[in-house]
């Protein structure tokens, strides 16, 4: 069972029944790359899945962040309609680091199942391969991974029993450069843990030990606190969460709403 990463080598060694491949790559400023690249070229037997009609639910403007978590029945039965059952091994993949199918890894896992994995190298890593296996109902009773929403996070910020850990650029976590969000700077107490530091220059995740290291560094003055992750609108966050439980460390929880969402009121303490 892979519960992390799972490489090019080892995704064509299992049995085409066990496993179910997405395919989730994606570009923020042309929301219908993905489906075109999919189109073109994918490994045999995967399936799109849109960030924004798939992983996101409706956008409520002035309410939530851009990418919202769809509703949890609805997600499921999606999963379900694609073959995903109790013991399948669900397997996701990008053109981007793992910036989005991480987004996917960390919603199959909110619903409970665990045999979920993001494809190292992602599709350039298949494809340097030259693979070509083809690849082809969650219990009720799983145990999920919540989602922490904006009160949770305020409360947080105001008694400082979190650490909070931003996913976006350097820039954009000190307010410059915001060319997305209407508000620029970051949560109050957050440190900045920006998802691309988790790769290596090939594309593919860092080993276990230099991201315990990294992430070890960077929460050294924490005391231990539980870890939340967020990022502009609960995407890269997820690359996070991804990394910290690949490298053994306890799993942080995610904020979906995030950054996008936490601007909406005023009230929430906000940095620059």
């Amino acid at each position: 069972m892979y519960t992390t990463l799972i490489g090019a080598q080892n995704l064509a060694e299992l049995p085409p029944s066990s496993v179910r491949v997405f395919d989730c790559r994606f570009d923020l400023a042309d929301p219908d790359a993905g489906a075109r690249k999919f189109a073109q070229e994918h490994i045999p037997g995967a399936s799109y899945l849109h960030l924004d009609l798939d992983l996101s639910g409706a956008v409520e403007p002035g309410k939530t962040g851009r990418h919202p978590l769809p509703d949890q029945g609805t997600f499921r039965a999606l999963l379900r309609s694609h073959g995903v059952g109790d013991a399948t091994q669900v397997v996701a993949y990008d053109d981007a680091g793992g910036m989005f199918a991480a987004r996917l890894w960390w919603m199959v896992r909110w619903t409970g199942h665990q045999r979920v994995a993001v494809l190292d190298g992602g599709y350039q890593a298949w494809a340097a391969r030259n693979g070509s296996h083809p690849v082809g109902a969650l219990p009720d009773d799983a145990v999920s991974v919540p989602p922490v929403t904006m009160p949770e996070v305020r409360e947080h910020v105001h008694g400082g029993t979190r650490t909070l850990l931003d996913a976006r650029a350097n820039d954009r976590f000190h307010g410059h450069n915001e060319t997305i969000d209407p508000k620029a700077g970051h949560i109050a107490g957050a440190l900045n843990a920006p998802f691309q530091n988790n790769l290596a220059a090939d594309g593919r995740f860092l080993d276990s030990a230099s991201l315990r290291e990294q992430f070890g560094t960077l929460l050294a003055g924490e005391g231990g606190k539980p870890v939340v992750c967020y990022c502009g609108s609960g995407v890269t966050a997820a690359h996070n969460v991804l990394a910290m439980v690949h490298a053994g460390l306890s799993e942080p929880a995610l904020y979906p709403g995030s950054w996008s969402e936490w601007i909406t009121d005023p009230g929430n303490p906000m940095e620059t």
